[in-house]
């Protein structure tokens, strides 16, 4: 019998950022999530974003980082307490396998646990990214109806998630 693999998350590390670097998302999901190399180094040098690891059985697959003030993400501030997400993404060779559904579950529980005062994890994605927008949804995140048209590749639909 076949044990599933284990998925988990966890900051980025000394250790895992060489990894993490050679992880890619397909030449068509570019446009949206852009290479991990710039957003790593920012995330790593802005206190307000908290870089993430995506492991499965301990290995790199994935990224996204959290960001402590929703704002620079949507242009807005919220009523609840609120977190954002931001550049989630599983690299090419692992996708279609449902690592993503599930990396995006625990990522969930990840936050809620991590800081228990968040009501919202926020998120944008591009209209365009139907594959995302469809994971997101599967995922329990709530289309808002609002655009945000501030992204460098079209307008994008504000989601959120209520935290445990």
């Amino acid at each position: 019998m076949s044990m599933l693999p284990v998925i988990r998350v966890a900051p980025v590390t000394a250790e895992l950022r060489p990894a993490l670097l050679q992880l890619r998302v397909t030449e068509a999901q570019r446009d949206f999530v852009g290479d991990i190399e710039p957003s790593l180094t920012d995330a790593e040098c802005c206190p307000g974003s908290l870089p993430m690891t995506i492991l499965r059985d301990d290995g790199p697959v994935g990224y996204y980082r959290i960001e402590l003030h929703p704002g620079t993400i949507a242009g807005r501030e919220f009523d609840l307490p609120a977190l954002g997400l931001r550049t989630f993404f599983i690299d090419h060779r692992w996708q279609g396998q449902g690592i993503a559904t599930s990396a995006l579950n625990v990522a969930v529980d990840d936050v809620a646990e991590r800081f228990p005062q968040a009501r919202l994890l926020v998120l944008l994605v591009n209209g365009r990214n139907l594959a995302a927008l469809r994971l997101y949804l599967r995922a329990r995140f709530v289309d808002t109806g609002q655009l945000y048209h501030g992204g460098r590749s079209g307008p994008q639909h504000l989601l959120w998630r209520a935290l445990p």
